[in-house]
């Protein structure tokens, strides 16, 4: 019986006894008590690598789509450079009668004489309105798409929108060069960025035979208006 007895009073004595996990719940032994939190899975060799990489691929993208759009608003150049004499036309000649009230509106809207208007038109086109050059300059002042576009010509072959637009064009580079004919009538046919980079006119032979051409046609002009002769 005395055996029975002892038996039953540590059976009673074990259940008081609160668990191990338990009786440490407000000490340093509940972090042992909760379930171990799950360790973060190893990374991958060269994860990181990749992910830096991707990253750079994305910073790179968005600085090309804002230099894109940097260069979208940007102005165009105007560009009439055309190496090659217009082709062979399929329209005649405008006569004087048609072609001199264009060149005196805007000879006059761009204070410009409008026998330099005359003379670049007849240097560019023998005044043919549908002449386009193997290098795509086209119309009366052979003006280049990008020129054309600049100017927001419409429809390049009509007289009048390609007449104006060269007439603007002509402005501002005589403005540019301080009303040096030579130099404008170069950067005319050559561009710009191409006499600024010789500081003068080109050694092109194509650029230099037409500034010559023209500068001859308007002293032949000033010639005739001096002595007289209609």
């Amino acid at each position: 019986m005395r055996w029975l007895l002892v038996l039953l009073a540590s059976a009673a004595l074990a259940q008081d006894s609160p668990p191990a996990a338990t009786a440490n719940r407000d000490g340093g032994g509940a972090a042992a008590a909760s379930p171990a939190a799950p360790s973060p899975a190893p990374s991958k060799p060269g994860a990181a690598m990749s992910e830096s990489l991707a990253r750079q691929r994305a910073a790179m993208a968005v600085q090309r789509d804002a230099a894109r759009k940097q260069a979208e608003a940007l102005p165009l150049e105007p560009l009439i450079h055309h190496e090659m004499a217009p082709s062979e036309p399929d329209c005649d000649p405008l006569q004087e009668a048609d072609v001199d009230p264009v060149i005196a509106s805007a000879a006059k809207a761009h204070d410009l004489q409008p026998e330099l208007l005359r003379a670049v038109m007849r240097q560019e086109s023998q005044f043919h309105p549908c002449a386009v050059s193997e290098k795509g300059a086209q119309g009366l002042m052979q003006l280049m798409p990008s020129t054309a576009e600049q100017f927001a010509v419409h429809d390049v072959l009509d007289p009048k929108q390609n007449v104006e637009a060269g007439a603007t064009y002509l402005k501002q580079l005589f403005d540019k060069y301080k009303g040096n004919l030579g130099l404008m009538l170069a950067a005319y046919n050559a561009g710009p960025a191409t006499v600024d980079e010789a500081k003068g006119i080109p050694d092109i032979p194509e650029t230099r035979t037409y500034v010559d051409a023209i500068l001859k046609s308007l002293q032949s002009a000033q010639a005739a208006t001096r002595g007289g002769i209609p």
